[in-house]
């Protein structure tokens, strides 16, 4: 969310002047002291202010900084059941119970009432679903060249492609970070082998990389016909201005077609084969969650369970049965 959008007052048809005024200054706080990405940001002010609304209409007026202080938990039990009617996943649910959360605990901070009810109701149950890596051979065939052919865009582009998936699955990154990498980020090959990216939250990380993805990534910039300035993003569109994440998740769809691989081979899902890959071959899991960015361990926990599986299969294979 943009500092400007925060900067003036919101708009809320649903709830009066002082009301409006407390999230707005609340938004202000998460943004220049809680630091949280402008992605959480806008989610947290969807989440509430569809809170609001839903509370109007239930009410049958507009909602009053007293009136939401005063909620009681049948009104957020009625609100999170008709999220849930719209068919949203417990993911998203439970996001939005941490923004409403998160509103008011400023309020009570701020001396504007405390809102008890809250505190009252359980977040929603999730299932645990464990991340579906791509095998070895798939990840690195993504990032080759040869695996484009009949493609008909220009070459350079099918060499900004594979820079960009080598980065994914060679240093675990996210494709927001791939993307967020200015040219003077990235040494050239053999004068470097560490990149230092941008994260979630604004937090920067060191992470390292393999000579062989930024001779990729150099392949990639010796043959694009744009002016690359050091300042400026490394990868760029068609017309040289920001390249798009949906413009790398449409080349990984069209390639998945063509290598045989499921859906769930995403470019979010090379990452995730990074830290299964190096965990199945022994990596400490306390240095891969630093090599992620995951601000918990219990985050990065998730691939043990993926190799726990692949060493069950391995033991009802290999084990000598009576």
């Amino acid at each position: 969310m943009a500092e400007s959008a925060l900067a003036q007052p919101i708009e809320l048809h649903c709830a009066d002047d002082d009301l409006a005024r407390e999230m707005t200054r609340w938004l202000a706080h998460l943004r220049s002291e809680r630091r949280l990405s402008p992605k959480t940001l806008d989610a947290y002010s969807r989440d509430v202010r569809q809170c609001l609304a839903f509370l109007s209409e239930h009410w049958g007026s507009r909602v009053t900084l007293p009136g939401f202080a005063a909620l009681e938990a049948s009104d957020i039990r009625a609100f999170m059941a008709m999220r849930r009617s719209s068919a949203i996943g417990g993911r998203s649910l439970m996001r939005a119970l941490a923004g409403l959360r998160s509103f008011g605990r400023f309020l009570e901070r701020e001396g504007s009432g405390k809102v008890g009810a809250l505190s009252a109701i359980r977040a929603p149950k999730i299932g645990k679903s464990l991340p579906k890596p791509v095998p070895v051979t798939a990840a690195k065939r993504f990032a080759d060249a040869e695996e484009r052919a009949g493609d008909t865009r220009d070459p350079w582009i099918w060499a900004r492609d594979a820079a960009v998936m080598a980065l994914l699955y060679g240093s675990g990154l996210r494709i927001s970070e791939a993307l967020g990498l200015r040219r003077r980020d990235v040494p050239l090959p053999g004068a470097g082998d560490v990149l230092v990216v941008t994260g979630k939250g604004n937090k920067t990380r060191m992470v390292p990389v393999l000579q062989n993805v930024l001779q990729l990534v150099q392949d990639y910039v010796a043959m694009c016909p744009h002016q690359l300035p050091p300042e400026g993003p490394i990868f760029v569109g068609a017309r040289g201005g920001p390249l798009s994440p949906r413009i790398i998740q449409l080349t990984m769809e069209r390639l998945r077609g063509a290598l045989g691989l499921p859906d769930s081979a995403t470019p979010h899902a090379l990452r995730h084969s990074f830290a299964t890959h190096l965990l199945g071959r022994g990596g400490d899991l306390r240095a891969i969650q630093e090599l992620l960015g995951h601000a918990s361990l219990s985050t990065t926990q998730i691939y043990t369970g993926i190799d726990s599986e692949r060493l069950l299969e391995v033991y009802k294979t290999a084990h000598p049965r009576a």
